[in-house]
């Protein structure tokens, strides 16, 4: 895998681990053992069966999860300190390959990425699940699902659409970063257990 690929896997890969870490890893893990795709770096641990099995329950749990909209919620406050280092660590393990310095670019990288994914998802899903009908949420969540799994899909086949799918995405969070910094705010507040000014509810 060329170097440019590899940055684009490395990169696509942590971007969606902000969306669904568990469905991005389960992925990787079947097409590495089943399709015989060959994983940059130190992915290949991915195919392992105890990583598959374990990222496939995590999956099952938040698939669930994400239906309800007080659950969702502190779901996704809870995973602000998973997906984030995840993403961080599947990026610079792509570069496994490489010199340490190029792994230390990939985790800086791919950890700016991850944060920008989860935080335009966890804002934008902390707005829907506000709304009184479960249909929205559920087609909130369902369209997620399909975007983890279809950026890991045009990581593995087609890694530059999957580029112009993380810039695409990069755009979309400049646009939101207010309410996603409000929402980083309110997540704070609600840590400290002081309540959240009223221009961050």
């Amino acid at each position: 895998m060329s170097l440019f690929s590899t940055l684009a896997f490395a990169m696509g890969t942590a971007w969606v681990s902000g969306i669904n870490l568990y469905a991005a890893v389960a992925t990787l893990g079947l097409l590495g053992r089943f399709a015989h795709l060959q994983l940059p770096g130190d992915l290949g641990l991915l195919t392992g069966w105890w990583v598959i099995g374990a990222a496939l329950v995590l999956y099952l749990i938040e698939f669930i999860a994400d239906k309800v909209p007080v659950v969702d919620s502190v779901w996704d406050a809870i995973h602000t300190f998973i997906r984030v280092p995840a993403g961080a660590a599947l990026a610079a393990a792509s570069f496994g390959d490489y010199d340490r310095s190029f792994q230390l670019v990939a985790f800086l990288l791919g950890g700016g990425l991850a944060l920008s994914s989860h935080g335009t998802k966890a804002a934008t899903r902390m707005v829907v699940n506000t709304s009184p009908e479960p249909a929205t949420n559920v087609a909130a969540s369902l369209a997620e699902d399909g975007l983890a799994v279809g950026s890991v899909l045009l990581a593995a086949f087609y890694p530059v659409l999957l580029f112009i799918v993380v810039v695409t995405g990069l755009i979309i969070s400049l646009f939101l970063l207010p309410r996603i910094v409000r929402y980083f705010r309110s997540l704070l507040a609600k840590l400290r257990g002081t309540p959240p000014a009223p221009s961050e509810r």
